[in-house]
């Protein structure tokens, strides 16, 4: 089932580590950790586990920059198997709010990204009709995402010599959010074309066609590319003369229980409106009876209303309180509890798990208790700590610096990977005075720029880490900052285009920690190291210099006029690993040599459009990617889309004072209007 390819074998200290994991999940242990110092092969060692388990496996990260970087790797680990990624898929979301003090209400406004809502729909698929499962997922996989049942209900199964009639098709594919479009075929739509209906699965980067006779019997089924045409022989998702087509969104309801559950709601409406009113809040009271009708009435003519997963427990027909369905319902409903949970940099994702049902109860009250939502909607939530807790049979904690009650939890279950098979040596460190930090540092990156070496640089803040970014490009440095403003799918091709000398300085704040791999790194520079805090903790710190672990050549500077605890700390446990590491080296004859780490494909290709705009390093890019555009091979609907983006950007470019890009941009946009 699972095949896993590579030209490396395990050494060092992974095969007792994968022999260790292997054996605690057949014994039946329900909590272990995996304590792997950077740079040791923790990824190589969890996949040689799912090879030897031969288990599907849900891998957690606790920022999407890493979540990114592991599905690259899984998907070359597995190349035969079904990888997937799950993040959430919001380039920008405002959750809805109300500000008491201020009487001010925010309405919920969102930019979802299609390409992430693909890679999204994949995952829900691939679990529900294969066996060879990893999902990739961030912390957003404990939210709600609507029933597998129903999910798996709602499916248009098509087969060759089947007798069919085009309009229940097309009312059937209604119902699974697919919309007519005979123009601008993109996924989740269909179109007609004389005796052959066409459909893009919003899943899927292929669409299928399928051909029917006279009398409207299915002749044939194929697939093929959307954009050329092209058939595409034995697709995966073509079986045995047969194609299942599965919904183009998660939430998926019986338009059956849309009756009874309005009752529901109109029901507890009359309660809660009553309630609200014996607290004398009758402003609040008749806020909540508009709404409430206004959403029923939005709902029944038309079918959706902005906010309508407030209602998803109706919907679902859970119980007050009953945990919303999440990503693991769904590895639950396929697997039953035959599957891994990998929770990877446990010390930093375990406590945003923990925290994420807080957040959003803290801000569901106040709408509550001011007449904006039922009390239904605290039940559209994530997963609390323990619900999700419950729910693996097996989870292993990935760090170097695991917490304590990771530890408590395995009962001392620790698998140690302290070996680097490569023999590269914890970096050295200097420790070096504030005052004066950016001129020094700047003769630092100018000695690695003439060697093609490049550097990480980390600050406190974002504002710092673009003033920075700007500072060093006026000095003629190719620099690029990334911090969590920075759109989910460009962070991994910001982190590649560092690797292929795009630029030479990546400057962040938060983000340049765990788990990224980037070889070609010799410097990495802490400033305001003493600053003593989350950033600046010991364990921040010690994550933060392991990002110079993958070159023999890699150093550490710390800015700092205090040498604090966690300075102080971090420097020691460097040391420590630095010894153990020699001595390895020493005893097995090893000389050090750099990671070598391919530069993968990308996570998810965007139109060229989407290029253009999202890179904040080069002018210089910017122009290139105007002189790829090529108009006579963009239909008017992607000409029209990329036209005005261009528009934007040509003001964004203006707004900034960079006149001469704004001029070419416009000079683009006129040439493709003719």
């Amino acid at each position: 089932m699972f095949q896993l390819k590579s030209d490396f074998q395990p050494t060092g200290d992974q095969p007792q580590a994968i022999e260790g994991i292997v054996q605690n999940v057949q014994n039946g242990l329900k909590n272990q950790v995996l304590l792997g110092v950077t740079g040791s092969g923790k990824t190589f060692t969890i996949a040689n586990v799912i090879q030897k388990l031969q288990m599907p496996a849900l891998i957690i990260s606790h920022n999407k920059t890493l979540a990114g970087q592991l599905y690259q790797e899984f998907r070359d680990f597995f190349p035969e198997n079904a990888v997937s990624y799950f993040v959430s898929y919001y380039d920008y979301y405002q959750p809805e709010a109300y500000m008491p003090s201020t009487d001010t209400y925010i309405e919920k406004e969102a930019q979802i990204n299609e390409l992430i809502d693909k890679l999204r729909l994949k995952s829900t698929t691939n679990l529900l009709t294969r066996k060879d499962v990893i999902v990739v997922a961030s912390v957003s996989c404990i939210y709600n995402i609507g029933s597998p049942k129903e999910y798996g209900n709602f499916i248009l199964e098509l087969k060759i010599g089947q007798q069919i009639n085009f309009n229940e098709i097309f009312a059937r594919l209604a119902q699974l959010q697919y919309e007519r479009n005979e123009f601008d075929f993109k996924r989740g739509t269909f179109r007609v074309r004389g005796d052959k209906i066409d459909i893009y699965p919003a899943y899927d980067d292929i669409a299928v066609r399928i051909t029917t006779d006279e009398k409207r019997m299915i002749t044939d089924i194929t697939n093929f590319e959307p954009l050329s045409g092209k058939t595409i022989i034995n697709h995966k998702s073509y079986i045995e003369n047969s194609i299942v087509i599965y919904p183009a969104k998660h939430f998926m309801t019986d338009p059956a229980l849309v009756e009874s559950a309005e009752k529901q709601i109109r029901t507890d409406l009359i309660k809660e409106h009553a309630q609200l009113k014996a607290l004398n809040k009758n402003s609040e009271a008749d806020r909540l009876l508009r709404r409430v009708n206004y959403d029923l009435e939005m709902i029944k003519e038309v079918g959706y209303v902005n906010g309508i997963e407030n209602y998803s427990r109706y919907f679902e027909k859970r119980q007050i309180g009953d945990p919303p369905y999440s990503l693991l319902d769904y590895f639950r409903e396929a697997y039953g509890e035959k599957f891994l949970v990998f929770i990877d940099e446990s010390h930093m994702s375990v406590p945003q798990i923990r925290g994420m049902f807080n957040g959003d109860y803290s801000r569901k009250k106040t709408l509550v208790d001011f007449g904006f939502r039922l009390r239904a909607a605290f039940d559209n939530r994530p997963l609390k700590f323990d619900e999700f807790y419950q729910i693996p049979k097996h989870i292993i904690y990935v760090s170097a610096t695991p917490s304590l009650w990771e530890i408590d939890q395995s009962q001392n279950q620790v698998v140690e990977q302290l070996i680097r098979p490569t023999g590269i040596i914890d970096p050295s460190i200097e420790i070096r005075p504030a005052e004066g930090e950016i001129q020094d540092l700047l003769k630092e990156i100018e000695k690695r720029v003439i060697l093609k070496e490049r550097v990480l640089v980390t600050t406190l803040t974002k504002k710092i880490a673009e003033d920075l970014t700007d500072y060093c490009k006026d000095k003629n440095i190719r620099a690029a900052y990334l911090h969590s403003d920075v759109d989910t799918l460009e962070r991994s091709d910001i982190l590649d285009n560092l690797r292929k000398n795009d630029f030479d300085v990546l400057i962040g704040v938060n983000l340049l920690r765990e788990g990224l791999d980037l070889p070609e790194v010799t410097l990495v520079a802490i400033l305001d190291a003493d600053r003593e805090g989350f950033l600046r903790s010991k364990t921040a710190l010690v994550q933060t210099m392991g990002r110079a672990a993958r070159n023999i050549k890699g150093i550490v500077i710390l800015y700092a006029d205090v040498i604090t605890n966690s300075i102080k700390g971090a420097v020691e446990e460097i040391n420590r690993r630095r010894k153990y590491q020699i001595e390895y080296n020493t005893k097995n004859n090893i000389t050090p040599t750099t990671i070598y780490k391919p530069i993968r494909e990308k996570i998810a290709q965007g139109d060229e459009a989407d290029d253009l705009i999202k890179n904040n390093y080069s002018g210089v890019y910017l122009e290139k990617q105007l002189d790829s555009i090529k108009t006579e091979g963009l239909t008017p609907m992607e000409q029209k889309k990329i036209i005005k983006k261009l528009e934007r950007e040509m003001k964004n470019q203006a707004n900034e004072m960079n006149f001469e890009l704004a001029i070419r941009i416009r000079d683009k946009v006129r040439e493709m209007k003719k």
